[in-house]
Formats: structure tokens, sequence, C-alpha cells
């Protein structure tokens, strides 16, 4: 109630401001100055004769001068009275009186009322979920598709997000136009054996590692297609070989590559191929298959303790270091793997790139701490 009482006074306040310069009468003119100088003047004349400053035939023409002025001074000056037409005065000030709130009434229904939900910032807040705007850009992509199906770089946009929304099928689709408009590269079909991966699940199937395999013929330094080609053979038991996949690319990366830290902890997954010790060449294990196991094992420790010695020389080689303390754990020495980590973090202290991938391969390896 009080509300509308104040929108009462504001209307009316409005109204009379309106009103007030309407209802009053016009101004009566102010007689010209100019006549009144000339007035003056004469007086100053009457004065100045009766001082004997002028003589009587100088003052009698300074009469006739300003007279003359005066006379026509006051004809210029003279106007007649303003008039005013009082219908329209009447007009306007009904016009205002009843106007002026009907304008602020037609005008506070439709976007001022209280009733009024918050619009349009409540139909904002109101969205189903926080991937509606994504869902209506990936509409209109759809929909320009539909119109030209042939746009590869339109289908080659969609596809990730098709993927990133879960729509792993639309987005294997996706990727085999943009190949087939858009053309062939090992990232595009990289890409493909992922999506039809996540479709099955995250189970390589023969059709995602085939798209692998041609993304690796295109290009050997295919990151994701050669994990994954891993990832394939760790599937299927073959963990010597996934592991022989992953140190080949981790032999090849550069130490500050941000996917080391995946493929260190999916080595050590599968154990380092089998045996959890240093990479061994084809011919070391070729022999090691011939001997017996106390044999065997004094050969791993001999190369353990080679890689040991080799990085007190050198110790800016993450990799080694990762390998060294998988060895140890491997073999049952967790004070030495302590202790191994201990000293690789010495050694890598000044770079904090290095440090920071050793820290990741040590964390993957259950020595965080």
């Amino acid at each position: 109630m009080t509300l509308w009482f104040v929108f009462a006074l504001m209307t009316a306040a409005a109204v009379f401001a309106v009103l007030w310069p309407l209802g009053r009468g016009p101004r009566p003119q102010r007689e010209g100055t100019e006549a009144n100088v000339y007035k003056d003047q004469l007086a100053e004349i009457d004065r100045d004769v009766s001082a004997g400053l002028i003589g009587p035939s100088e003052a009698e023409a300074a009469r006739v001068e300003i007279s003359r002025r005066l006379l026509a001074a006051a004809d210029s000056e003279r106007v007649l009275p303003a008039s005013s037409n009082v219908t329209l005065r009447r007009a306007v000030a009904v016009i205002a009186l009843a106007g002026l709130p009907l304008m602020a009434l037609a005008f506070y229904l439709p976007l001022g009322s209280p009733r009024l939900p918050d619009f349009p910032l409540a139909e904002r807040a109101r969205a189903p979920d926080a991937s509606q705007p994504l869902d209506n850009l990936v509409a209109q992509v759809e929909a320009h598709l539909e119109k030209n199906p042939t746009d590869g770089r339109g289908w080659n946009v969609l596809a990730p997000v098709l993927a990133k929304l879960g729509r792993f099928d639309d987005a294997v689709r996706a990727y085999r136009n943009a190949i087939s408009y858009g053309g062939d590269s090992s990232t595009r079909r990289a890409d493909l054996g992922e999506a039809l991966m996540a479709a099955a699940g995250g189970v390589v199937t023969s059709d995602a590692k085939a798209e692998f395999e041609r993304a690796v013929a295109l290009n050997a330094d295919e990151v994701k297609a050669s994990y994954f080609l891993g990832v394939a053979a760790e599937q299927d038991g073959r963990a010597a070989e996934a592991a022989s996949i992953w140190r080949a690319m981790l032999a090849k990366a550069p130490s500050d590559a941000p996917w080391r830290p995946l493929v260190q902890a999916a080595l050590a997954r599968v154990g380092g191929g089998g045996t959890g010790a240093p990479a061994l060449s084809d011919d070391t294990i070729s022999a090691a298959k011939d001997m017996s196991e106390t044999d065997r094992s004094a050969m791993i420790r001999g190369m353990v303790d080679r890689l040991a010695t080799r990085l007190k020389q050198n110790g800016e080689d993450v990799e080694g270091w990762l390998r060294l303390v998988r060895a140890y754990m491997v073999l049952g020495d967790r004070d030495k793997a302590k202790s191994a980590s201990a000293d690789a973090r010495q050694a890598v202290a000044g770079d904090a790139d290095r440090l920071r991938a050793l820290n990741e391969g040590l964390k993957n390896l259950g020595l965080d701490g």
C-alpha cells in the first residue's frame, strides 16, 4: 500500500509540474528602458539650464532632439497585450491531467509489475543443464551440415564436441565424414579410433585398432595411436608387447612431454614388460630364456647395479631413475627404491620440469613421499 501511495504522489507531482505553467496568465510587459533614458535626459537638461551650464537656445535644441528620439522609442516599444487561447490551454491541461497517469500505467503494467517473473535472467538461470548452450550450438552445426554434407571442416569441428557430449556413435560418423570430405591425417585416424573405443566401452576393438594402425602408418610419432596400440596389446594379454610399445614412446619423447606420466603409469601397470627390470634388448631377452633362475636373477641385478652407477654419474635421466626405482620394487628392495627416489629428486632438483616429471612417475609407482 505504501508503494502505491508513493507512486500516486510522484504522479501528482509530475502533473502539477505540467499544469503550473499552463495555469499562469501572461505577464504584462515592462515599459521599455530606452524611453526612460530619454526622460532622464530631458530632466537633466532642465537642471543644467537652472545651473547655467548651457544657454536657453542650446537647451531648446537639445529638448527637441531628445523629444524626437523619445517618441520614436515609445512607438517601437508599444505592443499589444498578449492574448491567450483559453480553449487550447484547457485542452492541454486536461490531456496532462489524464494522459500522464494513463501513459505511466501503460508502461508499468507490461514492464514494471512486481508480479512479473525475472526475465530474461530467470530464463537463463532456469536452463535445464549446463550443456544447454553447447547443445544449441551443436544443433546449429548439425543443421548446417545437413544442408552442406561435404563440409569437411564442419565435420572436423563437430566430431570432438559430440565425443565430449558422450554421443560416441555420432562422433564416429562425424570423424569418418571429416576424413572423407576434409582429407586423411594421422590425427583424425587416431581420434576416430578413440571414438570407436569409447563407443565399445573402453575396449580396443578390431576396428579401433585398425584405425590406430593407419594413424601410425601415416605418422610413426602419433602419440595417441601408439599409446592405444599398447592398450590393445595389454587387453589381449600381451603385456611384453605393450611394454615394448610404451618404452619406445618414452625413448623418443622429450623429457617435458605432458603425456609421459600417463605412459609411465601404463608401463608400471604391466610390470615393465613382464619383468619389471630395466629395458632389455631382444638379444639379452633371448639369452635369458636359457639361463637358470639364479643366473637370470643375477643378470638382472647386475643390470640394475650398472644402471644405478650410470645415474650417479649423470642424474638428469628421469626415465632412467624411474626404471631403477621400478626395478628395485620388483626385486623386493623397497628401501633401495626409496633411497633411489631421494637421490633422483636431489639430482634433478635444479630443473623444475624434470622434477615434476619425476614426481609424477614416482607417484604412479606408489612412492610419492
